[in-house]
This record gives C-alpha cells, structure tokens and sequence, in this order.
C-alpha cells in the first residue's frame, strides 16, 4: 500500500468517524432539546445562555493552546501529556473558583438574581472539563474517533435521559443544569476508560517551554474568538432580554447541528492529517484542496439548505412560541457557512507553525469586528448579526490571503473551487424556498422541502458530475455497501 493511499484510507476512516462522532451525539442531543423546548422557556435557555459565555471562554484558557501544540508535535511523550495535563488542572480549579465568587457580579451585571446559584453549580463543569483534554488529544492524534463516538452517544442519551426526567419534575432551567452536567461528567470517565491513559506526576519545564512556545499565541487568539464569539450574546442579555437571548440560543443550536458540526470535523481530521505531510508541499496542496471542495459542498448545501426551511421547521419541531427564532436562524446559516473555510485557512497557518501570524490575523479581525457590536447596542440585533456576515467575509480574505502565500494557493484560486458548490447550493435553496409559498399545512410542507432539497441537489450534482460530489459518492457508498454484504 503508497503512502497515498494509506493517508487516504486513514482519512476517509478519520472522517467516517469524526463525522458520527460529531452528528450522533449532536442528535441525540438536539431531539432531546427539542423536547425540553417543548417543556422550556425562552427565557430559561436564556439564562443557561449567559452562564455558557464564561464556560467557552474559561475553557479556552484552560486548554492554553496546548491540545493544537501536542497535536501537531509528532514526537510528544509522556512528560509532555502529564505536564500539559497538571498544568490544564490547576488553571480550571483557579478559574472554577473565580467562576464561583464571581457569581454576585454576573448576577449583578445581567440584572438576574437567578444567576448567583446557576453559576456557582455550572462553576464545576470547568473542572469537569479539563479532565478529558489530554484523553480527547491522544484520541485525536491518532485519527482515532470511534471511541469519541461511543461516547458521545453515551454521555448524550444519558444526559438527556437526566434533563428531560429533571424538566417534567417541574424544575425549570435547572433541568439544563442537570443535563450538561451529567454529559460532561459522564463523557470525562469514559474517555479515560477508553484510553486506559494514567497521569503520572512529571512535569517538566523543559516540555512546558517548548509546547507554550507555540501555544500561548494560539492561547491569546483562542481567547480573543471566545470573547468575540460570545460577546454577541453578552450585548443580547445585557441590552435586550433573557427571552430574545433564548430565541438567540436556540437558532445557534440549529444551526450549530450542521455548522459547527462539519467544522469540527474538518478540523479535527485536516489538522492531525495535514500535519503529517507538512514537509510535503505538493502533497500538502493536493490534500488541502480536495478538503476544501468537499468540505464546502457539504456546508453550503446544508447551511442555505437550513435557512430555506427554516420556518416550518420551527413550527413543526418546536412551536409556534419559538418563531422568532427564524430571522436569526437564516442570518446565521450564511455566516457560519463559511467556517470550514475559516478553521481550514487557519489550520495551515499551524502546520506551518505561524502561530505568531495566527494571533496577528485574530486581533486584526476582531478589531474590524467592534462595528457590529456597536450596531447591536445602539440600533438593531438583526444589522448587528448582518454586519457579522460581512466582518466574515473580510475575515475569509485575510485567512486564505495568508495561508495561501505558504501554498501558492492564493484567494482566486479557493473561489474557483468552492464557487460550483456555492452555485449548487444555493440554486437548490431557492427552489426549496419557492415551495415555502405553496398554501399547504406545514407538517406537509417541511417534508416536502426535504425531499425536493435532496432530490435537486443529487440531481444537479449528478447532470454536472460535480468532482466534490462524486468524491463523497466514493467515500459513502463503499462503506454502504461493506455494512449491507455484512449484514446478509
């Protein structure tokens, strides 16, 4: 077996799994969310939405860029895990402290005395959390997902199993207390039953210096996209109402399925897999863009997809209480369409080990992004959210634009692969969204969009013979057809 096909098949596995790993625990999550919709208040999810803010943003600290440091060293031993992990657990206990005797504070700050006990409980999850960082890392260095799929599943049906039992004993927002802490918790023990990894006692300074050399820019960048990433939800609870940051929530929630979803696993299997053949360029290049192309045809079809059956899917899946969701459901699948792009452009800058460039790149961007933010507070949450989509284009250029120069795979050169896909894509929207004025009940509608979405986007991919289609046609129908001569 070449070393091509070898890394191919590694992918396609990595992928394969990454890919169940990501979408079944998200599943069995996002229908046991809908359920506690159903038994929830906007204004609950809203208030889980502000305590989420710091969760994100400490957990980054926690990390330290460490995970992409250990990731990306192809010679990391033990000292290096114990040291990243002692140094990962005492920061999450500090933070964790500082998250409990801050509550007053938040409390004070979003105006909800709610929030004193609900952060103070939530204060645990960081602890929680940091556990199963060096677990997580050895699994993905390894393009090893199955096991994460397992417990992803796991820890989701039993997590959600705790929060809808916690929702109809009538105990309200504590219920979403109770089901990302059972998640966590459960998710953490079983990593480490999994991997069989034990800590030992051996930090090294030597390990520490050369590992944080590399990540404490990643570090800083990490933070400043948390903080951005979230401060869109500080502005909506401090100068709206917990009500509308639930809507908010709850359409970050759909749309995350898919978005935040594919970009996970695009990332986690191009970082491992592109950082083995960095000193390869031609290999390097072939590999990037086929990720690229077939990455994007899956996002652009699912996100536009997303935004075109948005409203009947709100009030099939969640009710009629929930509509204010759609505006913002539909705004978000068009920014979050391109983070694949974003997390692939920025993932070479790694491989390369241009954190420096990477931390640059960040606070360019997020200074840029101060404009939507003051949209958000002085005018409208709606142009606050559209003017995010135009800072993502911009931030789209300015990663490719650098990435590119490393690879001569400059922006020019992305637009024309991606663009079929685009086209593609947002040509099936506009026909699934057309069907959206039809006079017909939407229990019958939603359906009937899903299946013209499937139907004209394998049909057009099938009259063009779209390379990034036939692609994935290679990948899934293998793996069908091993599943179905096994089962006979």
């Amino acid at each position: 077996m070449t070393k091509e096909t070898s890394l191919r098949n590694k992918t396609i596995n990595g992928v394969g799994w990454s890919f169940i790993d990501s979408f079944a625990g998200q599943i069995v999550s996002f229908i046991v969310g809908l359920v506690l919709a159903r038994l929830l208040s906007p204004e609950e999810y809203g208030l889980i939405g502000i305590i989420t803010i710091f969760i994100v943003v400490f957990n980054s600290i926690i990390d330290s860029g460490f995970s992409s440091a250990l990731i990306r060293k192809p010679d990391a031993n033990s000292t290096d895990y114990n040291t990243v992990f002692f140094i990962n657990l005492l920061l999450s206990i500090l933070l964790s402290i500082l998250m409990f005797f801050g509550a007053p504070l938040i409390a004070q700050f979003f105006d909800r005395v709610e929030l004193l006990s609900l952060t103070r409980v939530m204060s645990i999850i960081l602890v929680i959390n940091a556990l199963a960082i060096i677990p997580n890392v050895i699994l993905s260095k390894d393009i090893n997902f199955k096991i994460k799929t397992k417990v992803s599943i796991i820890s989701s049906l039993v997590s959600g199993i705790v929060g809808i039992t916690m929702a109809l004993s009538n105990l309200g927002v504590w219920s979403l207390v109770g089901q990302q802490l059972s998640r966590q918790t459960l998710s953490s023990i079983l990593l480490w039953v999994y991997t069989q990894w034990k800590p030992r006692f051996s930090i090294s300074i030597k390990s520490f210096k050369e590992l944080f050399g590399f990540s404490w820019k990643l570090l800083i960048s990490t933070i400043i996209d948390k903080v951005w990433s979230q401060i869109y939800q500080v502005i909506i609870g401090k100068y709206y109402s917990p009500a509308i940051l639930g809507h908010f929530t709850r359409s970050i929630n759909f749309t995350s399925l898919f978005s935040t979803n594919l970009d996970s696993v695009v990332q986690r299997v191009s970082y491992p897999v592109l950082s083995s053949i960095q000193n390869d360029k031609s290999r390097l290049k072939y590999g990037y863009k086929k990720i690229i192309k077939v990455s994007m045809l899956l996002t652009f079809t699912l996100m536009f997809g997303l935004a075109a059956v948005a409203k009947p899917m709100i009030l099939v899946l969640i009710g009629e209480r929930w509509l204010p969701c759609v505006p913002f459901i539909q705004i978000l699948c068009i920014s979050s369409s391109l983070y694949p792009l974003h997390s692939l452009n920025l993932n070479m800058l790694q491989i390369q080990g241009r954190s420096d460039l990477f931390l640059k790149l960040e606070i360019i961007k997020k200074f840029i992004s101060i404009g939507p933010l003051i949209v958000g507070i002085f005018i409208d949450i709606y142009w606050m959210l559209l003017g995010g989509v135009i800072t993502g284009l911009f931030a789209y250029y300015l990663n490719s634009y650098y990435s590119g120069i490393f690879l001569n795979y400059n922006i020019k050169e992305q637009i024309k692969d991606i663009l079929p896909s685009f086209v593609v894509a947002i040509t099936m929207a506009l026909i699934v969204f057309a069907f959206s004025f039809i006079p017909i009940n939407h229990f019958i509608l939603f359906p009937l969009q899903l299946l013209v979405g499937a139907l004209v986007i394998i049909g057009i991919s099938e009259v063009l013979r779209l390379p990034e289609y036939l692609e994935i046609k290679s990948i899934i129908f293998p793996i069908i057809t091993r599943k179905f001569i096994k089962q006979r």
